[in-house]
């Protein structure tokens, strides 16, 4: 497709000239002597790149400029004037302007000063329709719920979204979506075009997480061979989501109630005091007030990120929506594998029902991942329904079963225990040994590493 330019002058020659040019690099024009001409083109039509001229007979440039800025943030626009003043370019370029130049033109120069134009339009197309997938990818219609309890939650999502509120505390079970409504409050927010950074607070050392979220001065410690942001400084005016922000070390905890008092930091090893405009989101599955009565946690972080606490049911608890996920997974799985499964049967459905879900809707996802893999013929049945991973997991009964010496126990030495005989039934996939675990895989490294077990 032929790249879109418009010309908007009111001087005969000039366009002639341009259109002759233009035309030979392959670029298909557009003439319009008088401003109004243009803007009812620019209503009309979309281009590419705009050459505006400064003086016209009927409006001046920079009210065009004005008003194209209110329907268009896309296209690159650059000014030509004979009359050039330092006030007028300063103020077109403060409306967006790529350039401004002065007539009479050199055209090779003009060329070059368009082919770049031409380039930072492509990619501000390409950040846009990246920031449209984006938002479709994540907009409320893409979350399946019917629950009561669901669409509550998405007007309160919603609500969230579109205020000011700038920390947010997601609470719920491993596998209740607490990253992809981070997303979608985000993807749906004034904040949108700007980063959403994201860290799991379990995933790395306590060091490097420092250094992940505040940035470092060169030399702050060994490695540190040059200067680098942090996710704070990165995502100014955007978003950054804090996973498991309830395993975050002890250490840390006081720099982040710091940061959320008054949006402020310093770098590892640095004295300036930066200051950002983010929106925190914390996630937590731990069960966050004992965690305080137990120590682990800062009861004054808690006041802190607990501002605006949004609490995700479980998916036990959301009724037909296990119904709705099931079919929306199996039809995507389907498509994906190329099979021809068209429903699930009232016996597979019913298994489903039974089962109480401890990883929630990405344990269903997985499920009927599988199901679909094993299906030989277009219904889901109960037994291409296998639940529970690698094997049946440790009933209520046997887990209470299991009895606390009189003398008591080594708890270190027993979890490190556990986890070799995770990993060791697992066959040293720390995936597979996470799952019988029912740990999320950063927690388990996070246990690995504390027992140098990596």
């Amino acid at each position: 497709m032929a790249i879109q330019v418009l010309i908007i002058e009111d001087e005969k020659l000039i366009r002639w000239s341009l259109r002759q040019k233009l035309e030979q690099k392959g670029y298909q024009v557009t003439e319009a002597e008088r401003g109004r001409t243009g803007l009812d083109y620019i209503e009309s039509r979309q281009f590419d790149l705009i050459m505006l001229d400064h003086k016209l007979p009927d409006v001046t440039g920079l009210e065009i400029l004005r008003r194209l800025r209110e329907s268009d943030q896309n296209v690159v626009v650059i000014m030509m004037t004979a009359y050039s003043r330092i006030e007028d370019a300063v103020e077109a370029i403060k409306l967006g302007a790529y350039d401004y130049v002065p007539k009479p033109f050199q055209m090779d120069l003009l060329l070059l000063t368009i082919e770049k134009a031409l380039e930072t339009t492509q990619l501000r197309r390409e950040v846009w329709e990246l920031r449209r997938h984006l938002q479709h990818e994540y907009g409320f219609d893409r979350i399946i719920g019917k629950d009561p309890s669901m669409l509550r939650l998405f007007d309160v999502v919603n609500e969230i979204a579109q205020s000011s509120a700038t920390t947010v505390f997601l609470r719920g079970e491993t596998g209740t979506g607490k990253d992809l409504f981070a997303k979608v409050i985000h993807y749906n927010s004034d904040r949108a075009p700007k980063p959403f950074m994201n860290i799991t607070c379990t995933a790395i050392s306590e060091s490097l997480l420092e250094s992940e979220l505040f940035g470092h001065e060169r030399g702050a410690f060994t490695d540190a061979r040059s200067q680098k942001k942090g996710l704070f400084e990165l995502a100014d005016g955007g978003t950054v989501f804090l996973d498991e922000v309830g395993d975050m070390p002890a250490s840390l905890q006081g720099k982040l109630l710091r940061f959320l008092e008054d949006r402020t930091f310093r770098r590892v090893g640095g004295t300036e005091e930066i200051r950002v405009d983010v929106r925190i989101l914390a996630a937590t599955n731990r069960d966050i007030e004992k965690a305080v009565e137990e120590g682990a946690f800062r009861r004054d972080l808690l006041y802190r990120l607990n501002v605006v606490p949004i609490d995700l049911p479980p998916l036990h608890e959301r009724g037909d929506d296990l119904r709705l996920l099931a079919q929306y997974y199996v039809a995507n799985f389907a498509t994906e594998f190329k099979k021809e499964i068209t429903k699930i049967s009232k016996t597979a459905h019913d298994k489903l029902s039974a089962y109480h879900w401890p990883g929630n809707v990405r344990e269903l996802r997985n499920v009927c991942e599988r199901a679909v893999l094993l299906c030989k013929g277009p219904t889901i049945d109960a037994d291409d329904i296998v639940l529970g991973r690698m094997g049946p997991a440790a009933t209520e009964t046997e887990i209470q079963s299991l009895k606390l010496p009189p003398g008591g126990i080594d708890f270190e030495s027993f979890e490190r225990q556990l986890l070799q005989q995770a990993l060791s039934r697992a066959g040293n996939n720390q995936t597979k040994a996470a799952k019988l675990l029912k740990l999320s895989r950063d927690t388990f490294r996070y246990r690995l590493e504390k027992h140098g077990l990596l």
